[in-house]
């Protein structure tokens, strides 16, 4: 198995295991959590907008189900993703809210979309995970109409976004295993060095190229914390195979890390990203 396949393989073990299911449990906290980014989305999705539009790394459904109300009745809205069971519950939601949403498992890297008939591609943090940014990005310009553009919001570096790390830096004595971050590798901090972004999308052909820094206030109830390091992130896929009282204690642990965040009630962190956008 070259790099490129195993790369490739990690992502659908990881989008179909532990982290799909974990964003499946998390999705209501997730959901309000990252609204400020739907929101900078959907600046580019006017009100009744005809054509479609596509959502990479669509998850559990968010971002395409806002598009698809803000979009109306003329906008056909896809969303595409690898994971089975964010897709599930995706789908669960466009049920229920007489959506029609297209919902595509699989891989915008390299799925054929068809003709270029895409008039807005929008992405809140789902396209660091490609093993070819260059040739996922090329394969998106295709699948753009000509007079079409993208917005894609991805996170800047660890050193700027410290929240999205405690959990890790807590945990690392008590989990000599914890897999280390690959700079430039595929994964949450992929897009971290603006030249790099600039870069590939210079090479897969998208122009009037814009690369502007964001950092966006963030909140989510106390309550829901234990919750939300237990199920997302690089220690959820480690806890089930400690013993209990090693899990209590990495709990408590990273616990304890993320006390300088906690607001009374609330906890508070900024998030520091790109807003990434391109025209066709």
């Amino acid at each position: 198995m070259d790099d490129r396949t195993a790369m490739e393989a990690e992502q659908q073990r990881l989008w179909n295991g532990t982290a799909g299911h974990g964003r499946v449990a998390a999705q209501h906290v997730l959901d309000d959590l990252f609204r400020p980014f739907e929101d900078l989305l959907l600046e580019t999705v006017p009100t009744g907008l005809d054509g479609g539009l596509l959502d990479v790394g669509c998850g559990t459904g968010a971002t395409t189900l806002a598009a698809a109300r803000r979009g109306g009745p003329g906008l056909r809205c896809t969303g595409i993703d690898i994971s089975a069971p964010m897709l599930d519950l995706a789908r669960t939601r466009a049920a229920e809210e007489g959506i029609a949403a297209h919902l595509i498992r699989a891989d915008a890297q390299d799925h054929d979309f068809g003709r270029a008939t895409y008039r807005r591609i929008i992405s809140r943090f789902g396209v660091m995970f490609f093993d070819d940014p260059a040739r996922a990005f090329a394969n998106l310009r295709s699948a753009c109409a000509d007079d079409g553009s993208m917005r894609f919001i991805a996170w800047r570096s660890p050193a700027e976004n410290p929240f999205m790390t405690t959990a890790e830096r807590a945990a690392a004595p008590l989990l000599p295993d914890l897999p280390k971050r690959e700079a430039g590798a595929p994964g949450q901090f992929a897009f971290a060095e603006r030249e790099r972004v600039a870069r590939f999308l210079a090479e897969s052909g998208w122009s009037g190229v814009s690369i502007a820094p964001i950092d966006v206030p963030c909140a989510f109830p106390e309550a829901e914390l234990i919750g939300y390091f237990t199920r997302l992130g690089p220690i959820a896929a480690l806890l089930p195979q400690v013993e209990p009282g090693s899990r209590d204690a990495i709990v408590d642990a990273v616990r304890a890390g993320f006390e300088r965040f906690v607001d009374g009630d609330m906890v508070r962190f900024t998030a520091a990203c790109w807003m990434v956008d391109a025209r066709a």
